[in-house]
């Protein structure tokens, strides 16, 4: 090799080595940056755990935890004083072929027969225990509600009616029950609505854990640990523990936004029904809660304002009737410090445009309280519902006559047709609450444009005129027209079988979650002069970070059909959808949001009903127990 030749064989030498670089190098970018995927760990083969009680001794615990005749009101609005006569009832329980009756009493030897004597049972809660065979599938409840009435000549026998009944069938795999009550049913789940009877009971089996969720769900669909309890356990930091979300049917191990989720539309939030657990509370029924504190008196003429027991179960029964649950904190025995049943000072009047219920709302209504409660004082003068604090409508004040020997007592008889009797009072007090909470319930002539509600222009009750008779006396038969709010026959709101001009259906514009969200939608000006109209201003609405998906709502409302979570009231529906740019900045949000608005003339508010995910065809998957529970024994 010539020195000539070097040059060109070193050359020739490092482009070779350049090029294996290079080339080297391509093949590394290819095979471990661009082309190679990390592959994932092979998933271990699920494999089903089919054992129900390997733990513990398996059985079972019925609860009643309350029982409620319904017949009080029919009662009330009758002349005479049948309704002082409280029922008297008991039930029978059947759980496998174990029979209890609740009325035989035993201990030692000795059986006493002791009977539901009020009607309401409210805080006397009655539980039944049955041990099973191990290993057993399902178990048949069976409740029976017996009424004892008397029978004969001047009632000297008596009769053991049986009234309602229902019979579910117990899931020991899933901790649910189906038959005659049902998850997520019209009337709400643990919750029976009979002709005589409303019923609130549960039923879970023996857990060693003590978080009531069955060992065979925890291993098999949720995945935790059946020997820790679960109870209180947020592994998503949603604010609502595992126990709650498996329930009522959400992932405990995704977050929720149950800060602002409201399925059931009734201005409770997730995260309220989840704090009110212990009172009853259900996500998808709609509830009315109410805080009552008395006014104090000033004398004999003048004795201290309270709402009467009667009046209160009137109210629950009207409600009742349309598929809404009211609870009224009168001074329950359970009830926080400083919850209902507490006595304010005497004002001789409260006015709406004054304020001066705020301060009973500041010393008496618990902050804990606030958007979940409507706050209602049973006062002097005054009668109204409006806000106390920022824009929500949660307060109500109900101005009474305490003493039969008021001499004002006459001129409520002349001006108004108030009859002063005890049975009078009660219903009369009751339609006046009932009337400030249609209010709170969206109803109000404004908002309605119908202005037969708040109508005073009857002139006096004993001799009415007639061109009012003619309009809205004849027709508006709802105690929100004052003329009816002192009848002591009428104690509803009107179901306008008169039909228009004179005559609506208040019932069907009943919104229940009006009173949280007033804020968000209306302002409502002082009224100085009764001359003056009040200026109403309706804000905008807004998702924040979230585009309205046309072609998702349509899919949408497709799949969910004629079904309204406040059945018979009608809704819309809307799909938004997250941005593409807030995707990626906050991939943990859920791709989208469902809400829900009532169709009712009354509101335009909405509401988050549900949130999802979209996968890569952009079909909107929601999280289901059953569709789990499906796969895994498929």
């Amino acid at each position: 090799m010539t020195n000539k030749n070097k040059p060109k064989i070193i050359i020739g030498i490092t482009l070779i080595i350049i090029a294996c670089l290079i080339t080297s190098g391509l093949y590394v970018y290819f095979e471990y940056y661009s082309i190679k995927k990390v592959i994932p760990p092979e998933p271990i083969p699920f494999k089903l755990d089919d054992r129900i009680s390997p733990l513990e001794n398996q059985g079972l615990t019925l609860e009643i935890l309350r029982i409620r005749h319904r017949g009080l009101l029919e009662k009330l609005l009758q002349w005479g004083n049948s309704w002082k006569d409280k029922p008297k009832f008991y039930f029978i329980s059947n759980m496998d072929g174990l029979e209890y009756i609740s009325k035989n009493v035993q201990q030692h030897g000795t059986q006493t027969e002791i009977f539901f004597t009020e009607w309401d049972t409210m805080f006397q809660e009655n539980k039944i225990i049955k041990e099973v065979d191990e290993e057993n599938e399902t178990s048949m409840v069976t409740l029976k509600i017996i009424e004892r009435v008397k029978s004969g000549i001047l009632g000297r026998k008596t009769d053991d009616i049986e009234r309602d009944s229902f019979t579910v069938t117990y899931d020991y795999r899933t901790g649910r029950w189906h038959g005659d009550d049902n998850f997520k049913d019209y009337d709400g789940y643990g919750h029976y609505l009979g002709d005589t009877f409303e019923i609130w009971f549960n039923i879970y089996q023996f857990d060693i854990d003590d978080d009531f969720i069955p060992y065979w769900t925890e291993v098999n669909i949720l995945g935790t640990d059946p020997t820790l309890d679960d109870s209180k356990r947020d592994p998503d930091g949603d604010g609502v523990s595992t126990f709650w979300e498996w329930k009522w049917g959400y992932d405990p191990f995704t977050w929720d936004n149950h800060e602002k989720l409201d399925p059931d539309m009734d201005g409770i939030e997730n995260i309220e029904e989840y704090q009110m657990a212990k009172w009853f509370a259900n996500p998808f029924i709609q509830d009315i809660y109410i805080e009552v504190d008395s006014m104090g008196g000033t004398g004999l003429l003048d004795p201290p304002h309270y709402l009467y027991e009667e009046s209160i179960q009137g109210i629950i029964e009207r409600f009742a009737e349309h598929n809404i649950r009211v609870y009224i904190d009168n001074g329950w025995v359970n009830g926080p410090a400083n919850g209902g049943g507490d006595i304010v000072p005497h004002v001789e009047r409260v006015s709406q445009d004054n304020g001066g219920i705020l301060q009973f709302y500041n010393s008496y209504f618990p902050e804990a309280r606030r958007g979940i409660f409507r706050y209602l004082v049973i006062g002097h003068l005054g009668g109204f519902s409006h806000t106390s604090e920022n824009n929500i409508y949660d307060s109500i004040i109900i101005p009474t006559i305490s003493s039969r020997l008021n001499p004002k007592r006459i001129k409520d008889f002349v001006r108004l047709g108030w009859i002063p009797t005890e049975r009078s009072n009660r219903v009369v007090i009751g339609a006046r609450l009932l009337h400030e909470l249609a209010h709170s319930c969206s109803l109000n002539a404004e908002n309605c444009n119908f202005w037969g509600i708040d109508n005073i222009t009857y002139g006096i009750a004993l001799f009415p005129k007639k061109a009012y008779m003619e309009k809205w006396g004849d027709n508006y038969r709802s105690v929100l027209n004052y003329y009816y709010m002192y009848k002591p026959y009428l104690f509803d709101l009107s179901d306008g079988n008169n039909g228009p001009p004179y005559d609506q259906n208040d019932w069907s514009m009943i919104f229940t979650g009006f009173f949280n969200f007033f804020n968000n939608n209306l302002i409502e000006e002082p009224l100085y002069s009764a001359g003056d109209e009040r200026d109403i201003v309706e804000s905008e609405w807004r998702v924040t970070d979230y585009i309205y998906d046309a072609n998702l709502t349509e899919k949408f409302v497709e799949y969910i059909g004629d079904y309204s979570p406040i059945d018979p009231i009608f809704v819309n529906w809307s799909v938004y959808r997250l941005s593409l740019i807030d995707k990626i900045k906050n991939p943990d949000k859920k791709d989208i949001k469902v809400f829900v608005q009532p169709k009712i003339k009354t509101t335009q508010l909405w509401m988050l009903y549900n949130e999802g995910d979209l996968d890569i065809q952009g079909n909107m998957h929601f999280y289901s127990f059953d569709d789990i529970l499906e796969e895994k024994t498929k």
